[in-house]
This record gives structure tokens, C-alpha cells and sequence, in this order.
């Protein structure tokens, strides 16, 4: 019961966020227009703040496993390249097929991350997460560019896929927070407070901007495209990563964040990301709204077996 009442927990404010912004629009106090710049509000400047100062204050010599990062990197490549050759085979809009390998691979490890790894491993043993976040939030953005710009419309063109991963505001961001870590640079505790303060309204304006966006009725549209990559992304995709972790000997601490990596729902900031990219912004909505919802039973059921096969 413990373990449920975590994974609800992490999940249910998400919920309430993304209800009242639904609500919001309901009774007309926001609309498409002040929704959009919204979020391109959250995509140009909150977004990048939190990561920023996410990355700024992990501490990527703590705890620093090198088979971890290592499992890490190359399964979410790995990944990545299996589904850039499968689901264009099964999704033949591009603008969809984007969306859907975004929504599998790119969870919400940054805000699930932490307090997950706190409730499952303690305090003490959050070197592991804190470096993998780190290190994977960035290189989400990265192939999360790459994917949308490939996939934009036309034949691929390189040049712009670079310039748009220079150019992200959310690669931009933890790119300089890694500087400023590396080089130990600290800001008056005054600029360091806004920062913080700032980065914070992040998650919760970006949910309320989802909630205000998405619309039941073209739900009954989408759902291959759901069936899809809710299934691969909660189901699928971490029961095989997880399986091959928990074989390749990975266990509590180092395992934890694996799960949480591959089992947590899509990220919230695919959705913005989607609008600003000319991709399928509706369809990039429900998979975050309908992935936290399922999340709820689905970590709940990753927490419970690993518990009892005593891996974490």
C-alpha cells in the first residue's frame, strides 16, 4: 500500500494541474490564443530556467557509476533507433510518427526522477538518479529535435536539425548548466532564489497550458496512434529495459532510476516542444495526459514486482 501511495503521490498533482487548466478554458478565463502563448512562454523560458538549474546543482561526481551511464545512454539509443525504424513503418503521417517516438522514449524522468528515487532508495542514495538525470534530460531534447525536425515534412534536411538542436531553448539551457557547474561558478543567494522560483513555475504552468488544450472529442481520432504509444512507452519499452538491467546485475539504487527512466509517463515539456515544431501539438497532449493517468497503476505495479523479486 506504501508503494501505491508513492506512485500516486507523484502522480496526482499532474492531474489537478492539467484538470484546472482543462477547467480554465471551460468557463472561457483562457483561450486558444492566450493558450499558445503560454506555452511558448514555458517552451522559450520557464522550461529552460528548470532544466538550467536542474543540471547547474547536480552534483555528476557524487555517486558517479560509470556501468549505470553507460546502460543508460546506449539503451535509450538503442531505443531510439528501433523505433525511428518501426513506427514510420506503422504511422505513415509524419507529423503522428514524431509525436508517437517522442512519447516513447522521452519521459518525465526530470520531475519524477528525484522524489521517486527518495521514496524508494533514501536521501542518501540519490547519487545515481541525480547523476543520470543530468546526463539524460539533455540528451532527450537532443533526439527529441532530431526526431521532430526529421519528421517536420519534406526530405530531412541536416543543416536545419543541427541548427535547430543548437538553437533549442531546452538544450541551450542545461548545456550552460553543465558550464556552470563545471566551473563551479555560484550565484548570489538573491539571483540563485529567482532562478529556483522560476524554474519551479515550469511544470505547473506548462500542465495547466496542456489541460487548457485538450479537447475529449478528438480522442476517438487518435486512438491507434494512443494504443501505441501508450503501450510502448509504460508497457513494453520498460519491461524490456528493466529486464535486461535487472539481468545485466543492477540492483537498488542503480536500478531504481532505470525504472523510473523508461516507466515514467512523457515528459510534459514533449508537448510544447511538439506545438513550437509544427508536429501533431493534440495528439503530443494526449499522450501526456493519458501516460499519467496510467502511470498511476503502472509504476505501482513496477515498484510492487520488483519488491518482490527483491531487486530494489
Amino acid at each position: 500500500m506504501n508503494n501505491l501511495i508513492i506512485a500516486f503521490n507523484v502522480v496526482l498533482p499532474l492531474f489537478l494541474c492539467i484538470s484546472l487548466g482543462y477547467f480554465l478554458r471551460q468557463i472561457k478565463l483562457v483561450d486558444e490564443f492566450s493558450l499558445n502563448k503560454i506555452n511558448k512562454l514555458c517552451f522559450k523560458v520557464f522550461l529552460p530556467i528548470y532544466l538550467f538549474d536542474s543540471v547547474a546543482k547536480t552534483d555528476l561526481s557524487s555517486a558517479f557509476n560509470g556501468k549505470v551511464v553507460l546502460f543508460a545512454v546506449s539503451s535509450l539509443v538503442v531505443l531510439y533507433i528501433a523505433l525511428m525504424l518501426i513506427v514510420p513503418r506503422i504511422e505513415k503521417d509524419n507529423k503522428k510518427c514524431g509525436v508517437i517516438i517522442q512519447a516513447i522514449f522521452r519521459s518525465n524522468f526530470a520531475l519524477f526522477g528525484l522524489p521517486m528515487a527518495a521514496s524508494l532508495c533514501g536521501e542518501e542514495d540519490l547519487g545515481p538518479t541525480s547523476l543520470l538525470i543530468g546526463i539524460i534530460v539533455p540528451l532527450y531534447n537532443v533526439l527529441a529535435v532530431i526526431t521532430l525536425e526529421t519528421f517536420r515534412g519534406g526530405k530531412p534536411n541536416f543543416k536545419k536539425i543541427l541548427k535547430g538542436i543548437i538553437t533549442n531553448p531546452l538544450i541551450i539551457a542545461p548545456a550552460l548548466g553543465a558550464l556552470v557547474y563545471l566551473l563551479g561558478i555560484s550565484f548570489p543567494s538573491a539571483i540563485e532564489k529567482t532562478i529556483t522560483d522560476l524554474g519551479r513555475v515550469a511544470t505547473p504552468l506548462s500542465l495547466v497550458a496542456l489541460g487548457g488544450s485538450f479537447t475529449f472529442h478528438k480522442v476517438r481520432g487518435y486512438t491507434k496512434q494512443l494504443i501505441l504509444g501508450i503501450s510502448g512507452k509504460l508497457i513494453f519499452t520498460p519491461l524490456v529495459m528493466v529486464s535486461i538491467a535487472a539481468a545485466l546485475g543492477f540492483r537498488n539504487e542503480t536500478l531504481v532510476p532505470i525504472m523510473i527512466m523508461f516507466g515514467a509517463p512523457t515528459a510534459v515539456s514533449s508537448f510544447p516542444m511538439a506545438q513550437q515544431m509544427d508536429s501533431d501539438g493534440e495528439l503530443a497532449a494526449q499522450f501526456v495526459v493519458f501516460t499519467s493517468a496510467f502511470a498511476i497503476l503502472s509504476i505501482f505495479l513496477w515498484i510492487f514486482v520488483l519488491k518482490q523479486l527483491t531487486l530494489i
